[in-house]
C-alpha cells in the first residue's frame, strides 16, 4: 500500500469490517462514503499492506461443547530465545490453546485454553501443559464468565487531534 498514513475512509472501511466482517462491499462503501469499486480497491490495499489479516466467525463456545476457558500463566526454565521459540512452536500444535502472549515480569507467557470440561482441560494440563520441555511452573485461573468480548483494536473514526497549547 503506497499510503503510509491512513485517511478517514480507510479508518471507516477497518472500524465497519471489524465490526461485521460480512458487510456487503456496497454497504461498506455507502458507509465511507464512496462508490463500490473504489471501496473494494481500498479493502484490497489494506488487505495486501496487513492492516486486514483475516475473516473469521465468531463461534459459541458453550454451544460447540467447550464449557470451560482458563488463562494458564506459564513460566519457562530458561529464556534464551531458542527456548520462548521452542515453546511458541510447541503451543501452536494443541488445539486447545486458543490465545498465546509472551509477557514481561513474573510469567512468560499467559495461554488462554478451552476445554470441554475441567477433567478435559486436567488431562491437557498434565499431559501436555507441565510436560511440555523447559516448563518451569503453570498457574491456572478458571473464568467464570466473560463481561466484555472486543476482538481487534479501538480504530478511531477521527483522526487524533494535536494539541498545540502552550502551559507556561
Amino acid at each position: 500500500m503506497q499510503r503510509v498514513k491512513l485517511d478517514e475512509i480507510d479508518r471507516r472501511i477497518l472500524h465497519d469490517l471489524q465490526e461485521d466482517g460480512r458487510i456487503t462491499n456496497v454497504e461498506l462503501a455507502k458507509n465511507a462514503g464512496i462508490s463500490a469499486p473504489p471501496c473494494l480497491r481500498r479493502v484490497r490495499a489494506l488487505e495486501d499492506a496487513g492492516y486486514i489479516q483475516g475473516y473469521h466467525a465468531q463461534l459459541h463456545a458453550e454451544h460447540l461443547g467447550f464449557g470451560v476457558t482458563i488463562f494458564a500463566l506459564v513460566g519457562l526454565r530458561s529464556q534464551a530465545e531458542t527456548d520462548l521459540s521452542a515453546f511458541e512452536k510447541l503451543v501452536q500444535t494443541w488445539p486447545l490453546v486458543r490465545e498465546c502472549y509472551m509477557l514481561a515480569g513474573e510469567n512468560d507467557f499467559i495461554l488462554k485454553v478451552v476445554a470441554k470440561d475441567w477433567d478435559t482441560y486436567q488431562l491437557f494440563l498434565t499431559h501436555e501443559l507441565t510436560g511440555a520441555p523447559n516448563v518451569a511452573h503453570v498457574k491456572t485461573s478458571l473464568g467464570i464468565r466473560v463481561s466484555k468480548f472486543l476482538p481487534g483494536v479501538p480504530v478511531a473514526l477521527e483522526p487524533p487531534k494535536v494539541s498545540h497549547d502552550n502551559h507556561d
